[in-house]
């Protein structure tokens, strides 16, 4: 069975950096699983930036949805899904008609995506370390796509804590574990 330590926190607060240095202790085979897709040249410069502080010898792949179904290939020690955010985000760009989300199958599509994510790590012997933006700190958004947004999001983060042994929270590059189960 794998083991899963989720790490939330807001934008630029040290995920990703953080992520990369449980990876790293690990002297474990690690594959990097991006879930950003490179909509334009801004976005292209931070993938391009992000693959260059990773050690060469990691696997990416790049993989904007269905994350089980090409968890099979991955045959590393430690996987770093980086991250949630975006792939609930690339989901609700499937739903979006006329600036306005359909709410239910967006939800539901999301609810697959988590649960099948999570039984395929439970079906493995990995450790996944999975990165994720806590978005339901700030106001509420002003738009329904935010909203709708927000709502999948914080149910995918909540659904990947219950099943975390641990789960961090960083503010400022500072990593504050807010649940740790002994095993």
């Amino acid at each position: 069975m794998g083991r899963l330590t989720l790490i939330l926190g807001g934008a630029r607060s040290g995920k990703s950096s953080f992520a990369q240095s449980l990876a790293e202790a690990t002297s474990e085979s690690v594959t990097f699983v991006a879930t950003a897709q490179a909509l334009d040249e801004e976005m292209a410069r931070r993938i391009q930036k992000h693959r260059l502080e990773r050690p060469a010898s990691w696997e990416t792949l790049e993989i904007p949805l269905e994350v089980a179904s090409h968890a099979q290939q991955i045959k590393s020690d430690v996987v770093i899904l980086d991250c949630i955010t975006l792939l609930v985000n690339n989901l609700l760009m499937q739903f979006v008609k006329d600036d306005l989300v359909e709410e239910a199958p967006f939800m539901q599509a999301v609810q697959k995506e988590v649960d099948e994510l999570i039984r395929s790590i439970h079906e493995r012997e990995q450790h996944w370390i999975i990165i994720s933006n806590e978005v339901g700190l700030g106001l509420v958004p002003p738009y329904q796509m935010g909203r709708v947004y927000r709502d999948g999001l914080g149910w995918a983060n909540q659904r990947l804590a219950r099943e975390a042994g641990k789960v961090i929270f960083m503010v400022a590059g500072i990593p504050t574990v807010i649940k740790q189960v002994k095993f």
